[in-house]
């Protein structure tokens, strides 16, 4: 999405691991939140879930009850809804910035704003990503707890 408010929609690169093409800006994103999991010791906890599991579930064994995998959907529905709250100021930031370039181009026709525009807003896009990595980090810190305790509880349960 933010990839697309400020122009570099178009600007994609081949993803080695899935053999699909890929959003410059996604594929900084799905780098950072690696480096943050792994930071988290992400890894090592999904480890241990995955061994606790053998316990909770043992092999051969369907004690998985419809109402649990019906949280699991909804749960989804969650993850859709954090991802829109990460990238929501950064889009709105710059639904404003083409929002004055369109006033502009209503107000003074005979300028060329597509030529100041662009760039403009591709640098602004850049600022914007950059200033939204702090609050990020926070942001993903609690949704990355919230799923691993989320886990952890239907293990548990």
């Amino acid at each position: 999405m933010i990839s697309n408010q400020m122009g570099l929609g178009f600007a994609s690169m081949t993803d080695p691991a899935n053999g699909a093409s890929v959003v410059a800006l996604s594929q900084f994103y799905l780098i950072l939140v690696m480096l943050l999991f792994m930071l988290m010791n992400g890894h090592l906890v999904m480890i241990e879930i995955v061994t606790e599991s053998f316990y909770v579930l043992p092999v051969g064994e369907s004690t998985i009850a419809s109402s649990s995998m019906w949280q699991l959907v909804l749960q989804g529905g969650w993850m859709i809804a954090a991802g829109t709250l990460i990238a929501l100021p950064a889009v709105t930031a710059l639904l404003v910035v083409n929002f004055a370039f369109g006033v502009m181009t209503k107000a003074a026709p005979q300028l060329n704003i597509f030529a100041i525009g662009f760039p403009f807003t591709m640098l602004f896009g850049i600022l914007i990503v950059y200033l939204s990595l702090n609050g990020f980090v926070g942001q993903y810190d609690e949704f990355a707890r919230y799923v691993l305790d989320l886990i952890a509880s239907y293990l548990k349960a």
